[in-house]
């Protein structure tokens, strides 16, 4: 481990100075510029073109035409010893996955449809469309959505992102808390927490309060991931960091590269007391405790494993390792480990221009991403009407998974408007594409009257 930071700092002395971002004068950490990523203008051009091209549809009928493509819906099994399907099955799943997804209930979604009644779609939601239902389907989707040769233009589906969305609550939920940001002093607010790939697709979905750091449930994503993406590397804001995250994700094989607000006011440590370290000695001032970490590395193996087992969700572990520092002799061996991969990392970030640039577009695509749950969560003002944890993470399961179905759907259009583009002479890089959004979201239409002349398929 000396020898790795030792080789660390030292790339990253070679590095310091080849280009702007950083510099160092009196001791000090100064940034000279912003880290956020500049969006070109042919980017903003051809990005205008693409949504000003995409045909207007109805989120029932794209539902439909993804799932012809992606049989997603075949993860709807009934629960065990229930084989009873209701009349127009078909019509009335897709109804309840959207009754979810849009928020409106079973109520107004029955009186927006034909032949489906509020008790199919109950019928349906309780012995259909449960969590582990909704995530497969969701899995699928994502799982055909990286196949898809144009998602490649994007990335490769090993780095991702995780953000909280935050939506106003009016029922009582052990969730609930107040959130003066957004809401005042007055209303109460309720977190969705994702994790998304750098191909814009959703791989995590879970209901957070808005209370507790957001770094507490960064890792139970990763480790839950059900879809064929093989995450590498992740990033988050300011919220999903702490120095045990840095420890547990190094353990577990996980790159974590979060962008971190006042990064010039961070404590960077060394190894080693009296060892210069060229540029960068007079930042680190304060040693780490190898020691400790040499001590309760056993026990520091022994949790990673039991996160890679999943023997307890790993927002628990994080809780119990953060709330029992500074007293705690593991906690602190994790911290300890933590601030020296922090080190490393914020060393590296302010030197490489490449690591700071990926993290800024893929948090762009999590931040950009915001916009589309919105538009689909319009029923009720888009606030949750329910206290229930179960009934806030269907809904939040289902808008994941018509998310990604959206996904899907943009993806192979906007793969087909490229194509004519390009046919028309016009020279577009894949250069250029890898920073256009794949969710546009304005042609779909997911309000009105549902299924006109639609017939049952299924």
């Amino acid at each position: 481990m000396i020898l790795q930071f030792h080789q660390s700092v030292g790339e990253a002395d070679k590095r310091f100075g080849l280009d702007t971002f950083a510099d160092i004068k009196d001791g000090n950490l100064k940034l000279k510029r912003d880290d956020k990523a500049e969006i070109p203008e042919a980017v903003k051009k051809l990005q205008k073109v693409i949504d000003a091209s995409m045909p207007t549809i109805r989120i029932e009928e794209l539902l439909m035409e993804v799932d012809r493509e992606t049989n997603f819906t075949r993860h709807f099994i009934p629960v065990q010893q229930h084989h009873s399907r209701p009349k127009n099955f078909y019509k009335t799943l897709i109804s309840a996955l959207i009754s979810q997804a849009t928020n409106l209930g079973v109520v107004a979604m029955s009186a927006s449809v034909d032949d489906v009644t509020v008790d199919m779609l109950r019928h349906v939601l309780q012995f259909y469309v449960r969590e582990e239902t909704i995530t497969a389907a969701s899995a699928e989707i994502v799982n055909q959505h990286h196949q898809l040769p144009f998602s490649e233009v994007h990335g490769s589906g090993q780095v991702s992102s995780s953000d909280a969305q935050r939506f106003r609550i009016r029922a009582d939920s052990l969730l609930a808390a107040y959130y003066p940001r957004y809401y005042g002093y007055y209303e109460k607010a309720i977190g969705i927490y994702t994790h998304v790939s750098d191909q814009y697709s959703v791989y995590s979905t879970k209901a957070i309060s808005c209370n507790p750091r957001e770094a507490l449930y960064v890792l139970d994503g990763i480790l839950e991931n059900n879809t064929i993406l093989k995450i590498r590397e992740h990033t988050t804001d300011t919220h999903g960091y702490t120095e045990i995250i840095f420890a547990l994700c190094y353990l577990l094989g996980y790159y974590f590269m979060p962008r971190i607000r006042d990064l010039k006011d961070q404590q960077l440590y060394r190894v080693e007391r009296n060892v210069n370290y060229g540029v960068f000695t007079p930042l680190l001032n304060k040693t780490a405790d190898l020691d400790i970490v040499e001590e309760q590395w056993d026990e520091m193996i022994h949790v990673a494993t039991s996160l890679k087992e999943r023997t307890a969700p790993a927002h628990v572990i994080v809780e119990r390792l953060t709330n029992s520092f500074p007293s705690d002799r593991l906690a602190k061996a994790f911290t300890n480990l933590g601030r020296i991969i922090k080190t490393e990392y914020i060393l590296r970030y302010i030197t490489d221009k490449d690591l700071r640039r990926t993290v800024q577009l893929q948090l762009n695509k999590g931040e950009y991403r915001h916009n589309l749950p919105r538009w689909i969560f319009f029923a009720n003002q888009g606030e949750f009407t329910t206290g229930d944890y179960l009934e806030i993470m269907n809904k939040a399961s289902a808008l994941s998974m018509v998310s990604n179905a959206i996904l899907y759907w943009n993806t192979s259009r906007i793969s087909n408007i490229v194509d004519e583009l390009r046919k028309q002479g016009e020279t577009v890089d894949d250069d250029l594409l890898a920073h256009i959004s794949l969710l546009p979201y304005k042609h779909v239409l997911p309000n009105g009257t549902y299924f006109i002349e639609q017939e049952d398929t299924k």
